[in-house]
């Protein structure tokens, strides 16, 4: 009976800590806050937990900016933080115009974050 119960729990912890593959898609930004010139050159850093998954290229002279780059990462886990930097390039240092953070679930989702400075990124993505 014990043997019975110690697979059945260690059968319950691996569920518990099963992986799952993220794809995040479909990043767009909509009226991201203008510099002295009135555009702004946008990009996206993509982190889940503790990973980093990359940076997005870097869209110059527009507050609307379309990014094409998707991301994946296979380990990545329900409950765990995706965190979107979104950053404007500069020549010195770049500036931080917000950062949104979302527990993932599992399914497709489409969200809008409203970033601290102003504007909004839109995304999409995939946990399974």
């Amino acid at each position: 009976m014990a043997s019975k119960l110690s697979v059945l729990l260690l059968v319950l912890c691996t569920l518990t800590l099963a992986q799952a593959q993220l794809r995040l898609f479909n990043l767009r930004g909509s009226k991201l806050p203008a510099n002295l010139f009135g555009t702004t050159d946008g990009y996206v850093t993509v982190f889940c937990g503790e990973a980093s998954l990359g940076k997005t290229s870097v869209r110059t002279n527009t507050v609307n900016p379309w990014w094409e780059e998707e991301f994946t990462h296979f380990q990545a886990q329900e409950n765990e933080v995706l965190k979107l930097e979104v950053r404007d390039d500069d020549l010195l240092f770049d500036d931080l115009l917000g950062v949104c953070e979302r527990q993932l679930q599992f399914g497709t989702h489409q969200h809008d974050c409203y970033l601290k400075k102003g504007g909004t990124l839109h995304y999409s993505y995939t946990l399974g």
